[in-house]
């Protein structure tokens, strides 16, 4: 689990919400599924050479939320009534979504040119995944 995190620390957005954030695609992608024990808080630290508090306030968080579980003298894992039916891969992507096609009409891109360039985009994920 590990490998499919990462921050960008010189990034506008804090840390622990950009973990929050990539923890809930992975749940809601299925990479995560229920009952998935996660690596310890000071795991998750080193792996991304960031302050243990900063991964325990991510952490925290989602629990608070429901996405994940804490049991005394248990790991954390995510927890079995996760609120998918509120987090949608449609609904987590259009706040970026949004950004892309504010950004395009800006730079002065068509629909079609914005769709070539997606398609460009995801054959090369496709490809790099092989």
């Amino acid at each position: 689990m590990l490998e499919l995190l990462h921050v960008n620390p010189s990034s506008g957005e804090p840390i622990y919400r950009q973990l929050t954030e990539q923890i809930i695609h992975l749940i809601v992608g299925g990479q995560l599924p229920t009952d998935t024990v996660l690596p310890s808080v000071r795991q998750i630290a080193a792996h991304l050479s960031v302050n243990p508090m900063t991964v325990s306030r991510a952490i925290q968080q989602l629990v608070d939320q429901g996405w994940l579980e804490r049991r005394r003298g248990q790991a954390t894992r995510v927890a079995a009534n996760t609120p998918k039916t509120t987090a949608s891969p449609e609904a987590l992507l259009a706040p970026q979504l949004a950004d892309v096609l504010a950004n395009a009409r800006q730079l002065g891109l068509s629909l079609s040119q914005l769709q070539v360039l997606l398609a460009a985009q995801w054959q090369q994920l496709d490809s790099d995944e092989k």
